[in-house]
């Protein structure tokens, strides 16, 4: 395995990536999109997890260098402003993934991508707004709708992995998204897991008095998961 930061510009905002390769040339990739921390070594181990079942793996930045080096708070400030902007948000999502999609060791047709937290909200969106992405899948991710969503049908495969004790996606709300994803025709999964909380996949996460709590059990059962996710996925190239 190989494993580069590049760098990359959109918007007027500096960002730094870390792309993780196969020896396989040919490797579908696999984009993973951070939380509220913005770019961080859990997510680059996340790739590294990714590149050992065969893929290649990508560590998406979503807010920028600057914000990444400001720590928590810069984080959640960026997150916030993109929640509260959706626009802003699909334009940053559609433009840094078009940017990712034409890196020269990147084949187009044959992606895929994982987000955590707010990244799983962003997984949702790609889904929504429509890409070439062949699936996405949340893990404890926010689930807020689109202020317009659109009507079109999605063709990207959809899998949702949730706690059922995380405060911040209510089962109204894991309703709603089900209701949403089977009205536009996605071919959508949903894995809620009982007494897990918001965070269950980040070993760092500790404030259940929050409903934030790791927890290594659910994390198994998530990620054994995805690995058939992604297999299934991409059954016609590996």
């Amino acid at each position: 395995m190989t494993q580069v930061p590049f760098d990359y510009g959109f918007g007027g905002l500096d960002f730094e990536g870390v792309i993780c390769s196969p020896d396989d040339p040919d490797a579908p990739t696999i984009l993973v999109f951070h939380g509220m921390e913005g770019r961080s070594d859990l997510q680059v181990r996340i790739c590294e997890r990714i590149v050992d079942l065969g893929y290649r793996a990508i560590a998406v930045d979503l807010f920028g260098r600057d914000v990444t080096a400001g720590g928590w708070d810069a984080g959640a400030a960026a997150m916030t402003t993109l929640i509260e902007d959706r626009d802003l948000m699909r334009d940053r999502l559609i433009g840094v993934v078009d940017i990712l999609s034409n890196l020269p060791t990147v084949q187009r047709d044959s992606m895929a991508a994982v987000g955590f937290c707010f990244g799983g909200l962003c997984m949702l969106d790609l889904a929504r707004h429509g890409t070439h992405l062949k699936a996405v899948a949340s893990f404890h991710g926010l689930v807020t709708p689109l202020p317009e969503p659109p009507t079109t049908p999605i063709d990207t495969k959809v899998v949702v992995y949730h706690g059922w004790e995380d405060p911040f996606a209510t089962p109204d709300e894991m309703l709603a998204l089900a209701t949403e994803l089977t009205e536009r025709g996605a071919d959508w999964q949903l894995h809620a897991y009982g007494y897990a909380m918001h965070a269950f996949m980040a070993p760092f996460a500790n404030t259940p008095e929050r409903g934030i709590q790791y927890n290594a059990v659910i994390e198994r059962r998530a990620w054994e998961n995805l690995v058939d996710f992604l297999a299934e996925t991409f059954s016609d190239v590996v």
